[in-house]
């Protein structure tokens, strides 16, 4: 039986795991770890951090091993997945002084890098769930504990300089105060972060009949800038009661230039056909959030957040063909807009009930509100042009102008039960109402309802290993530019995506497996998932033609399918070659799954689903120099990785990607730091097979081959505080 290529890479990855777990078993077995590790200030001493995310980087198990990084998020906040404050993910949460920061963009992640060093008194793991912490169902928590009281304000700045492969480049920088005054703790920061990219393809096409078709050669630039000002403000109250409040404000426009070059193979000599074009794209977005905690004296706890948020997104692609005097003749005209806002509200009571048990109620609130809009012009000899459509001729887009709005309503209850000191159960039922209502070219209301139980079951098997078992209901949230028409980015032989204003939630039954090894002597931790994933009402393309002649798909439920893989993650300093600050960390994922594709009728994987990714990294601290090195290293395990539509079938593949970084700390604690990225090529190539008409013909119009590269990024930081 041949053996699949992703898990040729499974033996060696377990070989390593099975001598890290020897060599700990090996130590001395007086060495205890307990459930909750603690890290004070003075164990990061020897490395001379700067922040308190360059803290979590030299722990096993929870920051990047190679650090760095952009700063801020300049995101904007997602339409599907993420909305709502919801529960813990499974993964790693973290808190400061057990706290969560009330935000989406402005988030706690990004905050550790405003907090500087002198302020941080401890950080702890905490691999327990407990009623006293902010966030539950969480593998592991990490929380940040600072000083109570501040000798004196803190500067954090950054200085950087990127250089890409064009010759171009790009400065950035940040800078961070914090203070404080009395009970109020704040930390304002600015940050501006070049994210300029240059990227290059080529694509080789042939018919039907396999005879040459043509070439296109696109060069793309997208000259961006995240700007992004915060405040992150806590005030203690009295000893019982606290509230912090958070703002963000962030501008993100990427205009972007593009020039096709398209050979055409089918005549005699070849004839070249050159295009270029203008996208400029305006973005922004804005969150405020905020918490209040009262704590009574008999341990109770109550507890409000709220948010709300804003991001503003514009494009208009103008498209013109360059004749071989210079003139250009325009030929498209594709301006679309969105604005999404979300208010959300959460409260919640928890108090003991019995001995070592203790219960949350609380409900949530949130309105999501999507508006979007979307233009077509084209060229053509029929019709009126319009000024307001690039002066080509309007074409009529439907559902084009719409405004989706979701209210949700979702109470829950939370108990938590430590059965003994190495048992603990933590069980969770929310229900979730919501009513969807569509308006504009589309008008359409809809209600849902969900009942989403949760039991997570934990067991210390010893202090260091720790066994975990969960079962959960998961509903995703609708993401509301499905329900809208939208611009096809992904294909520039169509210029729309239809929407669908029928869509319902998908939801899966989600079965984990975890088991958790924290080696001896802080040497660090190995630990594996297997998950199982039971999918039900999946959302990929279907097919909304209005004819046969007019065939057009759009995001709809196809049905159950299911998901099931293995990962494998390890993190561990290298003591047994005498190497102690050397930790080197690796994760190994292997996965498939199932469905019926809605166009053929077979059973294939879900859409752009890989086989899994196997990445090595390490970090190596010198502090007798004062300096510190590292790599990185991923790569995704290829083929059968596809997205299928109603008239072509898209196939992608990609080579490895890696990294390196050279920091030292100077005069001062000047930390100086050079980064070179995607040091290989790390070409990223996909293959296009359109069909002529429908997939389900079977009649292959056309097959693209092509593969696109950013190239290598050069990069120096300099910050230091003061």
């Amino acid at each position: 039986m041949r053996v699949p290529k992703s898990l040729r890479f499974l033996p060696f990855s377990l070989l390593l795991a099975a001598n890290m777990c020897q060599f700990a078993f090996a130590q001395d077995a007086s060495t205890e770890e307990e459930t909750t590790v603690m890290y004070p200030a003075s164990y990061f001493e020897q490395y001379a951090p700067v922040s308190a995310r360059d803290m979590l980087d030299r722990i096993p198990g929870v920051g990047s091993t190679t650090g760095g990084g952009p700063n801020g998020s300049f995101g904007g906040n997602s339409d599907r997945g993420g909305r709502g404050f919801g529960g813990g993910s499974g993964g790693s949460e973290i808190l400061i002084n057990g706290k969560r920061t009330a935000g989406k963009n402005n988030q706690t992640r990004n905050l550790l890098r405003r907090i500087t060093t002198e302020q941080v008194d401890y950080i702890e793991l905490i691999r327990g769930t407990s009623g006293e912490l902010d966030v539950r169902g969480s593998a592991q928590v990490v929380n940040v504990v600072l000083f109570e009281e501040l000798s004196n304000s803190s500067v954090s700045y950054e200085a950087n300089m990127d250089r890409y492969r064009d010759g171009e480049n790009q400065p950035g920088g940040s800078i961070t105060y914090s203070n404080q005054i009395g009970g109020l703790d704040y930390v304002l920061s600015a940050v501006a972060e070049p994210r300029y990219n240059h990227s290059e393809s080529d694509e080789f096409s042939i018919l039907g009949d396999f005879s040459p078709n043509d070439t296109v050669r696109e060069d793309r630039i997208t000259d961006q800038l995240g700007e992004e000002v915060s405040a992150n403000l806590e005030y203690e109250i009295n000893g019982n009661s606290s509230a912090r409040f958070n703002a963000l404000y962030s501008q993100n426009d990427n205009p972007t230039d593009l020039f096709r070059r398209t050979t055409d193979l089918r005549v005699t000599p070849n004839s070249i056909e050159n295009e270029r074009e203008d996208i400029p794209g305006d973005r922004d977005n804005w969150e405020i959030g905020g918490d209040y905690e009262y704590l009574s004296d008999q341990g109770s706890r109550f507890k409000v957040l709220f948010i709300s948020n804003q991001d503003n997104r514009s494009t208009t692609r103008e498209r013109y063909q360059i004749a071989s005097d210079g003139s250009e003749t325009k030929n498209l005209f594709l301006d679309s807009g969105r604005t999404l806002e979300e208010r959300i509200v959460r409260g919640s009571y928890t108090f003991d009930i019995f001995e070592n048990q203790d219960i949350e109620f609380g409900a949530e609130r949130a309105q999501t509100i999507l508006d979007s809009n979307l233009a077509l012009g084209v060229a053509s000899s029929t019709g009126t042009p319009s000024p307001a459509f690039g002066g080509l001729v309007p074409v009529a887009v439907n559902n084009a102008n719409s405004k989706v709005e979701e209210i949700r309503y979702e109470p829950f209850a939370i108990h938590n039960w430590i059965i003994n000191p190495r048992m603990s159960l933590e069980s969770t039922l929310l229900y979730e109402t919501s009513e969807i209502t569509q308006s504009g070219d589309v008008s359409k209301k809809r209600d849902f309802d969900f009942l989403k139980p949760k039991v997570d079951y934990r067991f210390d098997l010893t202090p260091a290993v720790q066994l975990r078992g969960s079962i959960q209901k998961v509903v995703s949230q609708l993401r509301f530019s499905d329900f809208v028409a939208s611009t096809d980015e992904q294909d520039n032989d169509s210029n729309t995506l239809a929407g669908n204003a029928n869509l319902t939630q998908m939801w899966f039954w989600k079965y984990d497996f975890n088991a958790e090894y924290r080696l001896p002597n802080d040497i660090g931790v190995i630990d594996a998932n297997i998950y199982y994933h039971d999918h039900h009402d999946m959302i990929d393309r279907i097919d909304v033609s209005p004819s046969e002649d007019d065939l057009q798909s759009a995001s709809g439920n196809i049905g159950d399918g299911k998901m099931y893989g293995l990962t494998i993650n390890a993190s561990v300093r290298m003591n047994m070659i005498n190497m102690p600050n050397l930790l080197v960390s690796s994760r190994f994922n292997v996965a498939d799954s199932e469905i019926k594709d809605p166009f053929l009728g077979i059973d294939r994987r879900f859409a752009n689903f890989g086989r899994g990714r196997w990445s090595v990294s390490f970090r190596h601290d010198l502090p007798q120099w004062n300096m510190n090195y590292g790599a990185s290293w991923n790569n995704r395990f290829d083929s059968n990785q596809k997205r299928y539509d109603i008239d072509d079938v898209v196939d992608s593949i990609g080579e490895p990607q890696v990294s390196l970084f050279l920091e030292f700390i100077a005069f001062g604690g000047t930390t100086f730091r050079f980064d070179a990225r995607d040091t290989t090529n790390n070409l990223q190539c996909r293959e296009r097979t359109r069909f002529l008409g429908h997939i389900s013909a079977g009649i292959i119009e056309e097959i693209e081959d092509q593969c696109s590269s950013r190239g290598r990024v050069l990069s120096l930081k300099i910050s230091g505080t003061y």
